[in-house]
């Protein structure tokens, strides 16, 4: 007699990606919607300077406080590694548009 392992059945309702290749979301529209806003809104908080900081012959006009702290934020609590990577995305864009723009708290 042969001894075969057996595979552990993945049931339906386990699944992330579903038999056709569609991805399966368990969050509501307003979940995500809310978890957009806030990365735009952390991605606009900058703490700029009024004269220039020069570190190293680098002229340092502001700090993405917003931005650390969404990075931070968006590891802690996002699960999946698609949906993270996708807020890490808007984080970053949001915050280098923001950079051009006078967001922020001035010192």
């Amino acid at each position: 007699m042969t001894s075969r392992k057996r595979k552990p059945r993945t049931y339906a309702r386990n699944r992330a990606i579903t038999r056709r290749g569609y991805l399966v979301s368990r969050e509501s529209d307003s979940q995500y919607l809310l978890k957009l806003v806030l990365m735009v809104l952390l991605g606009t908080f900058w703490l700029k300077f009024a004269h220039p900081l020069v570190i190293a012959g680098v002229p340092l006009a502001g700090v993405p406080v917003g931005m650390i702290f969404g990075l931070l934020v968006v590891r802690l609590f996002e699960k999946n590694q698609a949906d993270r990577k996708l807020w890490y995305l808007v984080l970053i864009i949001v915050t280098i548009i923001c950079y051009f723009m006078p967001a922020g708290v001035l010192i």
